[in-house]
């Protein structure tokens, strides 16, 4: 693949960003739109305000689009991208897009009844060398985005992540009574599974998940930031873990 890094590292830097959009047309992280519609319409309605997190070129916006869900929010940090993607779908006329950080959302309180992310927060945590535990400087960076996805989420609201990170590795990202919503977890794919989760605004996590915060408060004596970044330990390429299809 000709976009591929020299370093994962990159992932994170704004500038490999602008320069892949300049000649990318798109490309679609964990798969495309269909290969989970199935499960995201049974969390997310038409009539749903949503917040699309580091939309990139991706074509799931537009495919969301086209299958009714009109009233779509598009955030991504590259410039390049928010220029080509809101020239590409300029006759989607409830559809926005805007620059902006998710670590920064410049959004009122309860704005969105859903916000999707799929491999965004994988693409943060793609520099981690271990399943087992990130940095305290990404663990910072994901804690800031969900406290801001939290915030901005309305009550009863939905963040829908879709992630190659299993269960046991990123239940405990998202298990923290202070975001103040559940978890419910799906998966698609043959062969290799995807995930998805949904956290919903205002319930109360499972006593399973609940008994997880602890535990990890307990080991770590503060916030838990044990998280991983893939699938397989052993998977040394973030691509490798990613549906090109």
């Amino acid at each position: 693949m000709d976009y591929l890094p020299d370093d994962n590292s990159r992932y994170k830097d704004v500038d490999y960003w602008d320069e892949r959009y300049k000649t990318e047309q798109s490309y679609d992280w964990l798969g495309r739109f269909s290969k989970f519609q199935h499960l995201l319409e049974k969390h997310v309605q038409k009539e749903d305000s949503i917040l699309i997190l580091g939309c990139g070129n991706s074509s799931m916006s537009g495919d969301m689009y086209s299958a009714g869900y009109h009233s779509i929010t598009n955030i991504d940090y590259s410039s390049v991208c928010i220029s080509t993607m809101s020239a590409r779908y300029s006759d989607c006329l409830r559809m926005t897009w805007h620059e902006m950080d998710v670590r920064q959302l410049s959004f009122p309180d309860s704005s969105f009844d859903v916000i999707l992310e799929k491999a965004t927060l994988d693409a943060i945590m793609v520099e981690e060398k271990t399943p087992w535990e990130v940095s305290p400087h990404t663990a910072c960076f994901i804690h800031q985005a969900l406290t801001e996805i939290s915030r901005c989420l309305k009550p009863g609201g939905r963040f829908v992540s879709v992630t190659f990170a299993q269960p046991f590795f990123r239940k405990r990202l998202y298990a923290r009574t202070e975001y103040n919503w559940s978890i419910r977890k799906y998966s698609y794919g043959e062969g290799f599974q995807y995930f998805v989760y949904v956290m919903t605004k205002g319930e109360e996590l499972s006593p399973e998940d609940a008994a997880l915060e602890k535990k990890l408060l307990e080991d770590t004596k503060s916030p838990p930031t044990r998280v991983a970044t893939t699938q397989d330990e052993d998977e040394e390429d973030f691509l490798s873990n990613i549906d090109l299809i």
